[in-house]
């Protein structure tokens, strides 16, 4: 795929998703923003992609919106405005959310490598990404407060589910930048490496993932554990996964899972994500 601020690179199972401005150290625009949400959306619908990898060229991940255009960056009618809350005309916005939506409704494991400052939006588009790891120094800022503006693209529910409310009200109240190992030590960020170790890392977890797990498992346990951990209790829970649990267990996945275990060998898991998803999905839709 080409695109004019994203580069898409695919390794066997693996994509590798970067953000392309490194002479503006990655800062979002509204046409990044339009163009993430169409890979995200094409590599859902794409049964060779696995495991997605999010990083950004250059030093920084993304050091938040492109401000160039002056004090009027962020007015949605100004001339020049990256315009977060509108990604693009309706029948562009195919995910129905945006990026946002785009990222949380994909049914593919992500892992965001942060290579450098991941600042305002740089860091709320990693939110409801799966994997965080970040390199040493890497800064992560929700500076929300010091531009005038509350956190966008949803980070108000994701960012408390990840950390707490406690850490999330720090952050964002007071808008300072983290260092990486506070990040790891709150929760956000699973792993702090050196940083030409980074892509080599996000890699190995992604093989990880690809190479042992089944497809349609995986997307039905990502998209599991994001909606059922707000829930106040686990009566849904049960009746979803019970349900699930027992239409994947007559088929052709847990067979090979199964066999290939007690055989002792690698699987190859027959289940595609475009095709072979259970009757109960989507169950937040009934």
């Amino acid at each position: 795929m080409t695109y004019e601020t994203l580069l898409w690179e695919q390794d066997g199972p693996v994509l590798t998703l970067t953000l392309n401005r490194p002479d503006k150290l990655n800062a979002y625009t509204a046409t990044m923003g339009l163009e993430i949400e169409d890979a995200f959306v094409r590599a859902d619908e794409d049964d060779s992609v696995r495991v997605i990898i999010v990083t950004g060229a250059g030093r920084a991940f993304c050091a938040g919106a492109d401000i160039s255009s002056g004090a009027g960056a962020f007015d949605s009618k100004a001339e020049g405005s990256v315009a977060f809350g509108d990604s693009g005309t309706t029948a562009r916005r195919r995910s129905g959310g945006g990026f946002v939506g785009a990222i949380f409704n994909c049914r593919k494991p992500i892992i965001a490598a942060l290579n450098g400052a991941a600042v305002g939006v740089g860091a709320t588009l990693t939110l409801p990404m799966d994997i965080r790891i970040a390199a040493k120094g890497a800064r992560i800022g929700f500076v929300f407060a010091r531009r005038g503006l509350v956190p966008e693209a949803g980070s108000a529910w994701f960012l408390p589910r990840l950390v707490g409310l406690p850490t999330a009200l720090r952050w964002c109240l007071s808008g300072a930048l983290i260092p990486a190992e506070e990040a790891r030590a709150g929760g956000l960020v699973a792993e702090v490496v050196e940083p030409e170790a980074l892509m080599d890392r996000a890699r190995e977890m992604a093989r990880e993932i690809a190479e042992n797990t089944a497809p349609v498992s995986v997307a039905l346990t990502r998209q599991m554990l994001w909606r059922f951990s707000g829930e106040p209790d686990p009566w849904g829970a049960l009746k979803v996964d019970g349900a699930m649990a027992m239409t994947l267990g007559a088929g052709p996945d847990v067979r090979e899972g199964v066999s290939a275990f007690l055989e002792k060998r690698s699987p190859d898991f027959p289940g595609r994500v475009s095709t072979d998803m259970p009757p109960q999905y989507p169950w937040w839709k009934d």
